[in-house]
């Protein structure tokens, strides 16, 4: 409800104030921010693979660190974390940027808008880098791979899956739909 909020105050006043918009836009760097993208996109990817590995009972590989197929729960998990901390560091390089170049909260309704949806997520994604870390943490300590942490992947999985699926529409919402 949060984001369609936000969603809602950014259409709002991207309606009342058009040229603003169609100025501040061309500001962003829209290949950038589609590498940015793909990097959250794929990690989606690696954190089910992981939660397929926890759903077999395995926390760790089984072969070399090269060898994929026989990563466990782990490795996946720790893969999607530096992913999500190579997005976070993308969104400070591009408000460095836009900061930069003029585009601020209180310089315009357009950096407002942009700043406070995309600073929202990445407080999101930075509580899914917290989850991964207490979910990584408990598997490292534990004597056992237990059912309970098997669900605990699952969830924060759920978790990071919305997060990328809200990163989806606010990236079309602000990079594309210009």
């Amino acid at each position: 409800m949060f984001f369609a909020a936000l969603f809602a105050s950014y259409f709002t006043i991207r309606a009342v104030s058009p040229d603003l918009w169609a100025q501040e836009t061309a500001e962003l760097n829209v290949p950038f921010a589609s590498v940015n993208t793909t990097i959250l996109v794929l990690s989606s990817l690696t954190c089910q693979l992981g939660v397929f590995a926890a759903e077999r009972g395995q926390p760790g590989r089984t072969g070399r660190w090269f060898q994929f197929r026989q990563w466990g729960l782990r490795e996946w998990f720790i893969l999607t974390y530096l992913m999500g901390a190579v997005f976070i560091a993308g969104q400070a390089v591009e408000y460095a940027e836009l900061i930069h170049l003029g585009v601020t909260i209180p310089d315009s309704a357009y950096g407002t808008m942009f700043y406070l949806t995309t600073g929202f997520h990445g407080i999101h994604v930075t509580g899914g880098l917290v989850a991964f870390l207490f979910v990584l943490g408990r598997t490292y300590l534990a004597r056992r791979f237990t059912h309970e942490q098997a669900v605990s992947a699952i969830v924060v999985s759920y978790y990071w899956h919305f997060v990328d699926v809200v990163w989806i529409a606010l990236f079309a919402t602000i990079y594309l739909i210009q």
